[in-house]
């Protein structure tokens, strides 16, 4: 397959029991990736990633959720694909290798560490109101502006 038909890869990540207010900015950040034609990479379970999983399919696109267990069925509904890894925490760097770029929403020490293996291997890190103590995490007031902010550095990094 040629990279020419590849859609981009974004990675979202945050925390897995959201609260309604980053529950609804995640399903935009997803709807906005799906809109642009992108996909949406994630940890596949509650919280952000099952919001960001909801926006894409709600926008009609699609989603990568990368568990950590070994069962498909550990995946929120709204995944359109599944990794099962059975790798735990460690799955972490799968779904930040996974994405061209990372929106990084309020979460705790797993997001963060998240944040942290993206930049350390080069991943533009888009935050929507959360991780600006981060060196190198640009930050957004809007769901908006991250998705719009997060295809903007991917394509000045050629991917």
């Amino acid at each position: 397959m040629s990279a020419d038909v590849r859609k981009p890869q974004l990675s979202v990540v945050g925390a897995g029991d959201a609260s309604k207010e980053v529950y609804e900015a995640a399903r935009e950040v997803g709807r906005r990736i799906a809109q642009r034609g992108g996909v949406v990479v994630c940890g596949g379970l509650g919280g952000v990633m099952e919001a960001a999983c909801r926006g894409a399919a709600e926008a009609q696109g699609s989603s990568i959720a990368i568990v950590p267990q070994a069962d498909i069925g550990a995946a929120n509904r709204w995944a359109t694909s599944v990794v099962a890894t059975g790798l735990g925490h460690a799955r972490n760097v799968l779904v930040v290798q996974s994405g061209q770029a990372v929106i990084a929403l309020p979460g705790e020490a797993g997001t963060l560490s998240e944040v942290a293996l993206a930049l350390k291997t080069g991943r533009p890190v888009i935050a929507v109101n959360a991780w600006g103590e981060v060196e190198g995490v640009e930050v957004c007031a809007t769901p908006e502006e991250a998705g719009a902010l997060a295809f903007t550095r991917m394509e000045q990094a050629g991917q």
